[in-house]
C-alpha cells in the first residue's frame, strides 16, 4: 500500500479500518503489546469478530460517540461475547454503557494503557462526543476519533443539533495539532470533495485533494485517516471564515451574512442537496 500521499498521511500503526456497511468504518485499537484491542462505534460486529479472531486480540473496551444504529448496532453482541468496558456519551439514551462520560473527563482504556480526552461536539446529535489521544505507543501523533462530526473534507448532518453548535464543535476539534489523525466513521471523501470544489472552486488544495482521493478510492484504498492541517486547509465548513468561502454562502443567501454561523449554515444546507 502506498503511504506517501499527500491528503492522506500514513495511519496510525496501532489503529486499523474495518469497514461495514456500504461506507462505515469501525476503528480498531490494538495494545502497543499486541494482546488487547478497544473498537470505536460498532455498528456492526461482525467485522469486528472476524478482525479478532484473525488477530488473536481480545476485546477489553468499546468507545461509542453517539446513538445512531450504524455506530451502536454490534455493541450487545461483543458486549455478550467478550464482555468489555463500553464508554459512551452521558448525553445519549444508549443501552449498556458502564462509563458515561462528557467534556473535561478522561478515561483510560482497560486493557491499552491508552487515555482519552472526550470532547463534548453536539450538532449531528445533541450528546455526541469525541475522544482524543495525545499519543499511543511509539507513534507521536495525536489521535481523534470524532464519529459523524468532522469528516476527511466535511462535517455530520444536523439531526439533532444546531448550525452553532456545530460550528463550535468543529472549531474546538479544528484548534487541535495540525498533525492529529482525524478518524472519521464515513468513506464520504470523495463527495465531500467535490462540495469542496464548488464551495472554493480556485483552490488549488482542494483541487489537489480530490484528485489524490479519486487515485486512491480506484486503488480501494481508504481516504482516512486526515488531518487536523489538511482540514483546515481544505474542509470548507472549518473555513467560514474564509472570503471565498463566506462569498459562496452569499451566493446561496441572495445576501451578506451575517455572521459565520450564517455561513456554516448556508453552506451545509448547500451541502444536503448538492449532487
Amino acid at each position: 500500500m502506498q503511504t506517501n500521499w499527500r491528503y492522506c498521511p500514513p495511519p496510525h500503526p496501532l489503529v486499523a479500518a474495518l469497514p461495514a456497511f456500504s461506507d462505515n468504518y469501525i476503528w480498531l485499537i490494538r495494545s502497543a503489546d499486541g494482546r488487547n484491542a478497544a473498537v470505536v462505534d460498532p455498528g456492526d460486529e461482525a467485522p469486528v469478530e472476524a478482525a479478532l479472531r484473525d488477530s488473536g486480540l481480545r476485546l477489553t473496551a468499546i468507545v461509542l460517540t453517539h446513538h445512531h444504529p450504524d455506530h451502536v448496532g454490534g455493541v450487545e453482541a461483543l458486549r455478550a461475547r467478550w464482555s468489555p468496558w463500553v464508554v459512551g456519551p452521558r448525553g445519549e439514551a444508549i443501552a449498556g454503557i458502564d462509563q458515561r462520560v462528557a467534556e473535561g473527563e478522561r478515561v483510560l482504556l482497560p486493557g491499552l494503557d491508552l487515555p482519552l480526552s472526550v470532547l463534548d461536539v453536539p450538532g449531528h446529535t445533541r450528546g455526541h462526543v469525541a475522544y482524543f489521544a495525545e499519543r499511543h505507543g511509539a507513534d507521536s501523533r495525536g489521535l481523534l476519533f470524532c464519529g459523524d462530526t468532522l469528516f476527511a473534507a466535511g462535517c455530520g448532518r444536523l439531526f439533532e443539533g444546531t448550525p452553532a453548535q456545530m460550528l463550535e464543535s468543529l472549531g474546538k476539534l479544528a484548534a487541535l495539532a495540525a498533525d492529529t489523525l482525524v478518524y472519521c466513521a464515513h468513506e464520504y471523501t470523495l463527495s465531500n470533495l467535490r462540495f469542496a470544489a464548488a464551495v472554493e472552486p480556485a483552490s488549488a488544495a482542494v483541487a489537489e485533494r480530490l484528485a489524490e482521493a479519486q487515485t486512491v478510492r480506484a486503488l480501494s484504498q481508504a481516504t482516512v485517516p486526515s488531518a487536523i492541517g489538511i482540514e483546515r486547509t481544505t474542509n470548507p465548513f472549518l473555513r467560514c471564515s474564509e472570503p471565498a468561502v463566506r462569498a459562496a454562502a452569499q451566493a446561496r443567501l441572495g445576501r451578506d451574512p451575517a455572521s459565520e454561523v450564517e455561513v456554516f449554515a448556508a453552506i451545509r444546507e448547500w451541502k444536503n442537496v448538492f449532487r
